[in-house]
């Protein structure tokens, strides 16, 4: 199974987006998946992941504002963002939970800004 970020873009501060990450096979196939981002000169760090069972987890920093879903018909995992802010401008991944190395992709970039 290979996974693909996608949806990125430049938003306003307050703004919304919903990043998508589509799966090649069956999501089920993977234990948990993970929502990651990486700002320049930060180390990568886990946003939100939803486990095969559905319960799910947001980093504090973006609890309240951000929601990981996912649409097991689609082999899709979404993360909705909503009130964006400058600090949640970076590149997005999804990747398994915990990560695998060889499923991190481009991921998708995700500009806050006015």
């Amino acid at each position: 199974v290979q996974l693909q970020a996608s949806g990125g873009g430049l938003a306003q501060p307050g703004g919304s987006l919903r990043l998508s990450c589509a799966a090649s096979g069956s999501i089920f196939s993977i234990n948990a998946v993970g929502w990651y981002r990486q700002a320049p000169g930060e180390q990568r760090e886990l946003v939100a992941n939803i486990m095969r069972g559905g319960s799910t987890n947001v980093a504090d920093s973006v609890k309240g504002r951000f929601t990981i879903s996912r649409d097991i018909a689609k082999n899709t995992v979404y993360l909705q963002m909503n009130l964006l802010r400058p600090a949640d401008t970076a590149v997005y991944y999804c990747n398994t939970y915990p990560p695998r190395f060889e499923f991190w992709g481009q991921g998708t970039q995700v500009t806050v800004s006015s």
